[in-house]
C-alpha cells in the first residue's frame, strides 16, 4: 500500500478538475490525472509535483469505458491502489433548446454523464474487492435547478444524482466500506467558458456571484481525506439557496430565470467569436490553467464553505454559549 494518499482526478488538465488536482498535491498525495489533453496533463504534473505531491498522466476520453478502466489500471500501477477516484470530466453546450442538434445532446451525455458512470465502474472495481475508497462524483446546484441555456449540462447532473443514489442503496445493502459523495458547486472562474460550445450571440459567462475553483476544491479534499465523508456537500451560498429554493418555489424560479437567465449568462460587450474553437468534440490545444478571465468577479473565500468544513466548532460553540446563557438564567431565578 502506498504511503501517500492516491488519488485519480478526471478533468484534471484545466479549471476544477486542475484546482483539485493542485489541492491534493498540497496534501502530498499522489495524483493520477486523466483528460485528453496531453499538453496541459503534462503542466499539471508539474505543477502538482512542485506543490509537494507526485503525479503522472494518462491522457483518456472518458467517454470510452475501456479507456478510462485502462487509466485506472496505469495510475494503481505507478502510483498504488487508488484511495480516492474524483469524476469531473464535463463538456457543455450554450444553446436553446430548439436550436440544440441530437449530435450535441449525445456528445455532452456520454462524457459528461457516461463519463461519470465509467468512472465509477473503474473505482468499484478495484476498490470494492478492497472495502474502502471514496468516489467523488463533481456535482453542480444545477443538478437541482436547472437553468435556460444549458438543458445538456443540467440534464446530465440530474442524471449523476439518479445514478449515485442507486448506487448508495446498493453499497448499503452489500454492508461496503466504500464511500460515495457528491459535491454540488456554485459558479466557478474556470477555463470552460473559453470554449465552450456557444449558440448565443455573445460570450458565455458563469452566473454570478462567481467562485475562484479553490475554493471548491478544498471541499473535494476535505470529503476524499474524511473518514467517513457526508453524503452530499453544498458548496456556497448560491448552492444552497438554488437547492433549498427549488424545493420551496420551483414554479417561481422558472418564471424568474425565464426572465434573467438568457442575460445572465452572456457577457453583453462581448459578440460571439464565430472562429472560437470549443471542446465539444475534440480538446482545445494549449496549456491552459485552473482559471478562467474572471478573477477581478470572483470570491476567494466562502463564509459557508468555513462554516460547513469547520461545523464542528460551531456546534461546541453554540452548546458552549447555551451552557453559559442556562447558568446566567438559574442564577437570575434564583
Amino acid at each position: 500500500m502506498s504511503e501517500r494518499l492516491v488519488v485519480a482526478v478526471t478533468g484534471a488538465s484545466a479549471g476544477l478538475g486542475r484546482a483539485i488536482a493542485h489541492a491534493y498535491a498540497k496534501q502530498g498525495a499522489s495524483v493520477g490525472l486523466i483528460a485528453r489533453n496531453p499538453e496541459a496533463l503534462a503542466a499539471a504534473q508539474r505543477e502538482c509535483e512542485e506543490l509537494g505531491g507526485r503525479a503522472i498522466f494518462v491522457p483518456t476520453d472518458v467517454s470510452d469505458a475501456v479507456a478510462v478502466d485502462r487509466a485506472a489500471g496505469e495510475i494503481e500501477e505507478k502510483l498504488g491502489p487508488i484511495d480516492v477516484w474524483v469524476n469531473d470530466a464535463m463538456v457543455s453546450v450554450f444553446s436553446p433548446v430548439k436550436e440544440m442538434e441530437p449530435a450535441d445532446y449525445k456528445r455532452v451525455t456520454d462524457v459528461l454523464y457516461l463519463g461519470f458512470v465509467h468512472g465509477t465502474l473503474a473505482a468499484l472495481k478495484r476498490m470494492l474487492p478492497r472495502d474502502k475508497g471514496t468516489i467523488i462524483q463533481i456535482g453542480s446546484a444545477l443538478a437541482y435547478r436547472s437553468i435556460p441555456l444549458q438543458s445538456a449540462y443540467c440534464a446530465c447532473k440530474h442524471a449523476i444524482n439518479g445514478f449515485t443514489d442507486s448506487l448508495r442503496c446498493e453499497l448499503h445493502h452489500d454492508k461496503s466500506k466504500v464511500n460515495v459523495t457528491v459535491v454540488q458547486m456554485p459558479a466557478m472562474n474556470t477555463t470552460q467558458f473559453d470554449w465552450v460550445k456557444n449558440r448565443m450571440p455573445h460570450n458565455t459567462q458563469p452566473v454570478p456571484p462567481i467562485f475562484e475553483p479553490e475554493v471548491a476544491a478544498q471541499v473535494v479534499v476535505a470529503a476524499g481525506m474524511a473518514r467517513k465523508p457526508r453524503r452530499e456537500y453544498w458548496v456556497g451560498t448560491p448552492t444552497v439557496a438554488a437547492i433549498v429554493g427549488q424545493k420551496i418555489i420551483p414554479g417561481l424560479l422558472d418564471r424568474y430565470l425565464g426572465k434573467t437567465g438568457y442575460k445572465s449568462q452572456q457577457i453583453q460587450n462581448e459578440p460571439r467569436d464565430e472562429n472560437a474553437p470549443n471542446d465539444l468534440y475534440s480538446y482545445v490545444p494549449g496549456v491552459h490553467s485552473a482559471r478562467g478571465k474572471f478573477d477581478d468577479r470572483s470570491a476567494r473565500t466562502s463564509a459557508e464553505v468555513f462554516v460547513s468544513l469547520h461545523r464542528e466548532w460551531f456546534a461546541v460553540g453554540a452548546l458552549a454559549v447555551a451552557g453559559v446563557a442556562a447558568v446566567l438564567l438559574r442564577k437570575k431565578a434564583a
